[in-house]
């Protein structure tokens, strides 16, 4: 029906049809928002910004719900939104999704990774997100770092180091495990990883997905493991790996909407060769 046929309508037909069309835009929009990442990003957060890489990222969010893709590693600079993304949205996003789904959830502190938890459990008891999706948080669970959904969905915290056993994961989340001082320190580095292959590795269920996202720190970090690890033998876990250098080859940075060029700059020449290099550009 075009707009002249609507105005010739009578009033009362004309305020049905405009009900009618709003219940229609509104499930439309729910329907996209369960279904593309980003188009849930914006429902939630209305003062985003967004850059060219949320784009990707939010695609390869997408492959990872759809089992497009089991093996993700995102590299990305600090202050670029990695955290919000990967330990806030997507979790809530995917436990939406799917709401028996369990979830671990790891970043270098177990305090961190409880923030995020406590994030997340937020958003998702939010008016925005009850809009959308019909997961709901059991009304005994109340810890911000453990929490289940009404539906058998699960979700845990934990920092590098912590025992996970006795848990199992659909999803595992792993958030820049590794801090400032574990970086430079050669034998944190080999903990971290040899925590990963004995803890949360092993607690992934079969046909499960892993996603990291981390900023780089030196050849020997996590991402730098699991790729030398993959090399060695075909049937080891084969890894989709997206890099994003803070300023691109092209000498734009990568997020002009938010970081502009004169300040990533000031940040190069405030930092050693090697932090900029493997903290900003990706390239330890």
């Amino acid at each position: 029906m075009n707009i002249d046929e609507i105005k010739k309508l009578p009033p009362d037909a004309k305020r049905q049809f405009v009900k009618y069309a709003q219940k229609l835009a509104e499930k439309k929009k729910g329907s996209q928002v369960h279904s593309n990442f980003l188009k849930f990003v914006k429902h939630v957060w209305p003062q985003f910004i967004e850059g060219s890489h949320h784009k990707i990222i939010a695609e390869k969010f997408n492959d990872i719900a759809n089992g497009k893709i089991k093996r993700l590693i995102i590299n990305m600079p600090p202050r670029h939104t990695k955290s919000e993304f990967a330990s806030n949205l997507l979790p809530a996003w995917m436990v939406g999704r799917k709401p028996d789904l369990k979830i671990i959830q790891t970043t270098h502190t177990t305090e961190l990774a409880i923030r995020f938890g406590r994030k997340a459990k937020t958003l998702i008891d939010s008016p925005e997100y009850q809009q959308i999706f019909k997961t709901r948080l059991r009304e005994d669970s109340q810890a911000a770092g453990k929490w289940e959904t009404e539906q058998g969905g699960e979700y845990y915290a934990a920092g590098v180091g912590s025992a996970i056993t006795g848990r199992g994961a659909d999803l595992l989340i792993i958030d820049d495990p590794h801090s400032e001082q574990d970086a430079l320190n050669p034998e944190a580095l080999e903990k971290a990883y040899d925590w990963y292959t004995s803890g949360p590795r092993q607690r992934l269920q079969p046909g499960g997905s892993i996603v990291v996202v981390m900023t780089r720190w030196g050849l020997r970090d996590l991402t730098g493991r699991l790729i030398k690890a993959q090399g060695s033998d075909v049937l080891a876990d084969q890894w989709e790996v997206v890099e994003f250098p803070a300023i691109l080859p092209s000498e734009k940075p990568l997020w002009p909407e938010f970081w502009k060029k004169d300040d990533l700059l000031k940040v190069k020449a405030s930092l050693p060769v090697q932090k900029w290099g493997a903290q900003w550009q990706q390239q330890p």
